[in-house]
């Protein structure tokens, strides 16, 4: 009998003991994250919005987390590839990504099966409406010019800003249907983002490019391209002598895109938790702010359950739109 009980008390305590260790060695790993260095994915260009937003984002998410954050772009099929990679990477938290607004329009263009439900929602961090950017040397002075010679003559002028069926695409294509002018009227381009758009603007590829102003702000000021209108209610506070497109044309249409981090669905909780702490201190700090204001980005915070809901929402609106140019498959 007492060799019954001495035997059941040590393997009591052995299993205490491997309980103790298995806890502790759970709060120790997950204090240890990040324990590597953690890839940040832009599905978009260099040169860009989203790659400016981003780098930025990684160089002050390194200071926070005490690991490197290294930035990639991943371009192609219009948004697909980059936002397919962070979708398809191992929820460990060491890969995230920039989604953005394509996230609700690709799927619905036919591209990919993709939407905002595959990835794990860090936090909405900004939203920017569409510009209309002609060359400086253009002899359009006004959108209003821009869309009179666009409706006289069909097919003679190029849009360009994005891939076919991006958000800057469904930016110019809803402008002319709003104006009662078929969306092909101005035959779309298709570009790896708004950079490599806006040099093709600046070298007389095309004639016209729908991006934020805050993408073409260099060339503006380098005097290559300049802004004609904004497609929002109101003017951006970093190009103030942009009229709204309402102001200029009386056409009442508004579109923005916007970015936000996330990793692939299924990260951790306790991940999720240390990256979005980390993010709120990145967004609210005077570096990230002034960055963002300085170029006219706009400022928005939604975490977590917020976002997810905030690309629910989106996900619809720009269906209806899309569906309405014949941009949706």
């Amino acid at each position: 009998m007492h060799t019954f009980m001495r035997t059941t008390r040590r393997l009591l305590l052995a299993a205490s003991s491997a309980a103790v260790l298995s806890v502790a060695m759970t709060t120790s790993v997950l204090a240890d994250y990040p324990e590597r260095p953690i890839t940040l994915i832009v599905p978009w260009g260099a040169g860009g919005g989203t790659d400016a937003t981003g780098r930025m984002i990684g160089t002050l998410m390194e200071k926070e987390l005490g690991t490197p954050v290294n930035v990639v772009n991943r371009t192609g099929g219009s948004g697909v590839v980059g936002h397919s990679a962070i979708a398809n990477a191992s929820p460990d938290g060491y890969t995230l990504g920039v989604i953005t607004v394509e996230t609700g329009m690709m799927h619905w263009a036919g591209l990919t099966e993709l939407t905002g439900k595959d990835y794990t929602p860090i936090a909405l961090y900004n939203y920017d409406a569409a510009g209309f950017m002609v060359s400086a040397d253009s002899p359009w002075t006004s959108a209003k010019d821009a869309i009179d010679a666009i409706k006289a003559n069909p097919g003679e002028h190029k849009g360009s800003g994005t891939g076919q069926g991006g958000i800057w695409h469904l930016a110019l294509a809803g402008m002319l249907n709003t104006a009662g002018i078929s969306p092909d009227a101005a035959p779309w381009v298709p570009s790896k983002g708004a950079a490599p758009g806006l040099q093709e603007l600046a070298s007389g590829g095309v004639d016209i490019v729908t991006s934020s102003i805050v993408e073409a702000g260099a060339l503006i000021d380098a005097g290559k391209v300049k802004a004609l209108a904004v497609m929002d209610t109101e003017r951006n506070g970093a190009f103030a002598d942009v009229p709204t497109l309402k102001e200029s044309t009386d056409i009442d249409w508004q579109l923005a895109a916007w970015r936000g981090l996330a990793g692939p669905k299924g990260l951790p909780d306790d991940v999720t938790d240390t990256l979005t702490a980390a993010f709120e201190k990145v967004w609210n700090s005077a570096e990230f702010q002034d960055f963002m204001k300085g170029r006219g980005f706009g400022l928005v915070w939604k975490p977590g359950a917020e976002f997810d809901q905030w690309m629910v929402d989106s996900d619809a609106a720009l269906g209806g739109v899309m569906q309405a140019v014949g941009l949706a498959k």
